[in-house]
């Protein structure tokens, strides 16, 4: 099962595995308070995908768009974060941004939920 949760929120033993999918570490956090198992900063978009967004609702069908095709080119840590799945049953996906509906961190879950179903 894969969760998904805001890194200010207060961690819970039913968060299972804790993977942060951010590529930057998020404001004002200590990482000492973070309790995250992974930070997989390799599986965010771009820093020039993010730059241009900028977490511009007008722009999330078209940030979908490109997230995806640079998640195609890491299909490699999409597969690991559901080998972890596989050995944790459960994995929430940390993210930071205020914005909840245009995150970075659906665009991730839709893929491995497409991932499920095709397994």
């Amino acid at each position: 099962m894969i969760k998904i949760k805001r890194i200010y929120e207060p961690p819970s033993q039913s968060d299972g595995f804790r993977v942060l999918v951010d590529g930057l570490w998020p404001r004002g956090f200590a990482k000492d308070d973070a309790k995250i198992d992974l930070w997989m900063k390799e599986i965010a978009p771009s820093g020039e995908l993010r730059k241009w967004f900028s977490h511009d609702p007008k722009k999330w069908e078209r940030f979908k768009s490109r997230y995806k095709k640079e998640l195609e080119k890491k299909s490699g840590l999409v597969k690991e974060i559901k080998k972890i799945e596989k050995e944790n049953k459960v994995v929430t996906l940390l993210f930071a941004t205020k914005d909840e509906t245009h995150s970075n961190v659906h665009v991730l879950n839709e893929i491995l939920r497409k991932r499920s179903q095709q397994s």
